[in-house]
């Protein structure tokens, strides 16, 4: 069987292995170089054939050594095992030949042995052993047919040596053979740790919530794109940094505070706190915390590799924007407001058809004046119930109309003058509007029923609140350098009480008691739809009576490679 795979053959233990040996082999070689000269000297004889031998075997052991070690041998049996284990027979071989009765060369048979036993196959390491035996059987009987010594114990001498030799080479190789299996499954572990943790760093950055992670000391060691934005200041702040030694330390107190509180009491805390830096808004936070185990506490699951020291606990923190908390509260209750008023306008619907019918049948046989006013006073309700009742359905059907529109296009300025043209031909003496076109053949990514729905609302809302003169409604487009497209719809109109400004955009909130307070919600939704904006401003347009302030409502698009935004509020609706 094969000692190692080939993943294995790139592991640094064994390349460690390997290079000792080689380096052990050089140190024989040279050892051996030297035994050579003192014995020589010593004993005033010459032999340059031993000599030679033990200085070529110390070149080939320095050249392999420099050449190959990087190169892990293939565990099978091939060339460079012939080559590498047989130049080591042959030199001891040789050196044990030449100087019989002299040194004995023998123990050094161990080397190759232990060469092929941890880096070769069993069968290599096995076969090497029984060359080195016969070799050691072969030395005893040529001892034995020079007379040089008891033949039996010549031959018991190399049947031992043999067996021990056979002895080593199984255990080493087994010993080889259990670090592999160790080194492959602390490989798999550390593959799976290092996937572990890039999936877990990938979902804390993913996160919308933020994440930070601080010991007693408060140094932050980690903290995700979410949790820097929501620690407020006017520059990201790069990891790691502390939440003392910072010019921006005296608005992170709170959460220092809180961290403090939970390493003293030895549990998780939750508390709402405010980040106050100068010169901005204040940030309202909700925060939990979790404490980690100590690290080198028995059972304790494996931390990551962050910079605080291997016992310390660390605290986590879990920082929520209270603002976007109440904000979604706040859609769950206008959707589901808004999936009961659909309902109830379904069922309002057709009585109201039926009433509006039965009104026009009775005004036709009506004379009495009384009587037609009161006749004239269902039909205006019923008229404007009837609004009501579409405006809502209106918010239902943005949807399904919507999966068609995304992706559109049209020309700003041809389309807006098109729907302003239709506008004021509904009433021409009443609806009197100024049109300045400034965006030139830019394209928007927007449905034309859509920004036709979106325009009429605010041209209606604009009519209701202008002043009688002539130029108190305008209508603009324009184009930023960047090319940015916008679209305004301004009145003369009195400015708004804060209070009303506060919900403009909300649903059935209106300043005026025949209002559905519909119209600008549906704005709002529609261009949320395709990736645009809506917004309200207190701005001043020039005018032939000079600068005049007004109400300017502007809607500022997309760029048409951005996606559209996702589906909001009343995406559950069926009509």
């Amino acid at each position: 069987m094969a000692l190692l795979t080939l993943s294995a053959l790139d592991d640094k233990p064994f390349v460690r292995l390997w290079r000792g040996f080689l380096t052990g082999r050089v140190m024989v070689a040279l050892a051996l170089l030297v035994l050579q000269i003192l014995w020589q000297a010593l004993n005033h004889t010459s032999e340059p054939a031993a000599l030679a031998i033990s200085l070529a075997y110390f070149g080939a052991a320095l050249v392999l050594r420099i050449w190959k070690r990087d190169a892990l041998p293939a565990p099978a049996i091939g060339p460079q095992w012939m080559v590498s284990i047989g130049m080591d027979l042959a030199v001891v071989c040789a050196l044990q030949w030449l100087q019989a009765g002299g040194m004995n060369y023998t123990p050094l048979f161990g080397l190759p042995i232990l060469l092929a036993a941890v880096h070769g196959t069993l069968l290599l390491a096995l076969g090497t052993t029984a060359v080195v035996s016969l070799l050691l059987l072969a030395w005893a009987w040529w001892l034995n047919a020079h007379g040089i010594g008891d033949a039996a114990q010549n031959y018991l001498q190399g049947a031992l040596a043999g067996m021990g030799y056979f002895i080593v080479a199984y255990l080493a190789h087994e010993l080889a053979a259990r670090l592999v299996r160790e080194q492959q499954h602390a490989q798999q572990s550390l593959m799976t740790a290092q996937l572990q943790s890039e999936v877990s760093a990938l979902v804390i950055q993913s996160l919308e919530e933020g994440v930070l992670v601080l010991d007693a000391h408060a140094d932050v060691h980690m903290a995700n794109p979410a949790a820097l934005l929501l620690l407020g200041g006017r520059h990201p702040t790069a990891v790691p940094f502390s939440l003392t030694d910072d010019t921006r330390s005296a608005a992170w107190q709170p959460l220092v505070a809180l961290a403090q509180r939970s390493f003293v009491q030895g549990h998780a805390q939750a508390a709402d706190v405010y980040l106050q830096h100068p010169d901005e808004s204040p940030v309202a936070l909700h925060v939990r915390t979790w404490l980690t185990p100590s690290r080198t506490a028995p059972g304790a699951p494996p931390q990551p590799a962050l910079t605080a020291r291997a016992d310390e606990r660390l605290c986590v923190m879990f920082l929520h924007d209270l603002r976007a908390m109440q904000a979604r509260l706040r859609t769950e209750k206008l959707a589901a407001m808004g999936r009961m008023s659909a309902a109830v306008a379904h069922e309002i619907r057709n009585p109201l058809a039926a009433i509006t019918q039965a009104n026009a049948l009775l005004e036709e046989d009506l004379h009495e004046p009384a009587q037609r006013r009161l006749a004239q006073m269902v039909r205006e309700n019923a008229e404007r119930l009837a609004r009501i009742v579409e405006d809502v359905l209106d918010i239902a059907r943005v949807q399904q109309q919507a999966q068609l529109g995304p992706d559109a296009t049209l020309a700003l300025d041809d389309c807006v003058a098109r729907i302003c043209s239709e506008w004021q031909a509904q009433e021409p003496a009443r609806r009197r509007v100024n049109v300045a076109l400034q965006a030139g053949n830019v394209q928007v990514g927007f449905d034309t029923e859509h920004l036709r729905r979106v325009l009429y609302n605010l041209l209606d809302n604009a009519l209701r609140h202008k002043s009688p003169e002539p130029d108190g409604l305008q209508v603009s487009t324009r184009t930023t350098p960047s090319g940015q497209a916008s679209l305004q719809v301004w009145s003369d109109g009195a400015p708004l009480d804060p209070s009303v400004e506060r919900h403009l955009f909300e649903p059935f909130f209106s300043s005026q008691s025949r209002s559905s307070g519909l119209g600008l919600y549906i704005c709002r939704e529609l261009c949320q739809r395709h990736g645009a904006s809506i917004g309200y401003q207190r701005l001043s347009r020039p005018t032939r009576r000079g600068d005049v302030e007004g109400n300017a409502f502007t809607v500022i698009f997309r760029p048409t490679a951005q996606s559209a935004a996702p589906a909001s509020l009343f995406d559950t609706f069926v009509v």
